[in-house]
């Protein structure tokens, strides 16, 4: 049975031959009533702390809930862009070495063109060494042979001077 303060303030007892004093029985009961309300407010007080302790407590765990999905969020965040600048990594040395690949074969190429063009000169420089060396030879036999002609034709003078001066 649930007891109000109004129930023991409006409480009667019997009377009997020699029973209690009414009064005393009276304030003793008004007292009771003030202290079973005031304990009963106290305990209202406290429902409605706890209840609101525990709202408090539900909303701090709901945050810590949202904390816990935030952190493994931004943790998978990190590892996703861990990962993507390990890839972009990998892709911008695997560039570069394709680039330095290109580059060292067009320098082998250049070299290889270097070494047919230096073989190709000293081809053409032989070439014209051989030409430059048969026109002297040509100039210096046309030399001989113009000497030659010049001594017979001095020789031919000196006769036709001879015979100018004999006769």
């Amino acid at each position: 049975m649930k007891m109000t303060p109004l129930d023991i303030q409006q409480q009667q007892f019997k009377v009997k031959f020699r029973g209690f004093d009414i009064r005393e029985v009276d304030l003793f009961l008004e007292k009771a009533a003030d202290a079973f309300s005031a304990v009963q407010a106290e305990n209202q007080m406290l429902h409605e702390e706890t209840r609101r302790l525990k709202m408090e407590r539900q909303g701090y765990k709901e945050r810590e809930e949202t904390f816990k999905r935030a952190m493994l969020n931004s943790q998978k965040v990190l590892e996703q862009m861990k990962e993507n600048a390990r890839k972009s990594a990998e892709i911008i040395i695997a560039d570069a070495e394709v680039r330095a690949e290109k580059i060292l074969n067009r320098s082998h190429n250049r070299l290889s063109q270097l070494h047919e063009d230096i073989a190709e000169l000293k081809r053409q420089r032989i070439q014209i060494e051989v030409q430059i060396h048969s026109v002297l030879e040509a100039h210096t036999k046309l030399l001989e042979m113009s000497k030659d002609g010049m001594d017979t034709l001095d020789m031919e003078d000196d006769k036709i001077k001879l015979l100018n001066h004999k006769g």
